[in-house]
């Protein structure tokens, strides 16, 4: 029984749902885990600033939610999923070269290195991954004669 509800939620989703449905409930949790236990702020000093990382939080919460919820959506308007996503690692990626920049972590530049690689590069690359990558069938073959 499980394995038939996985199976349905899988047909359901997609490839494109299933990428969504990883990465909203991994930046929710990322979140969440602001709350439980804040990292160290060394670095984001561009957004501790305006406001603590509790509140920062928010961002990947809010995110995470809008990305989780794109998976469920026809393909075509997951585009919403997909920019939510890049919103909080693109963010953080900026402050950290920020932080660079000024002179006051310069660990930050292969931290925003990171982020703008394994976030938003691949989030970037899903996003154009298509749901079906099956090449079309020319027309002549579809009614049984040869090319």
């Amino acid at each position: 029984m499980q394995c038939r509800a996985v199976r349905r939620l899988h047909a359901r989703l997609g490839r494109r749902g299933t990428f969504l449905l990883v990465l909203g409930v991994g930046k929710t949790c990322w979140g969440l885990s602001f709350f439980v236990a804040p990292p160290s702020s060394r670095g984001l000093e561009l957004l501790t600033h305006w406001c603590s990382l509790r509140h920062w939080a928010w961002l990947w919460i809010i995110c995470g939610l809008v990305t989780t919820a794109s998976a469920f959506v026809r393909v075509g308007r997951d585009r919403y999923g997909f920019l939510a996503a890049l919103a909080p690692p693109t963010v953080w990626a900026i402050a950290y070269a920020a932080a660079v920049v000024s002179g006051t972590y310069s660990r930050g530049l292969w931290v925003a290195i990171w982020y703008l690689t394994s976030h938003v590069g691949v989030i970037l690359w899903a996003s154009t991954v298509p749901e079906h990558s099956v090449p079309h069938v020319p027309r002549s073959a579809r009614k049984g004669r040869e090319p």
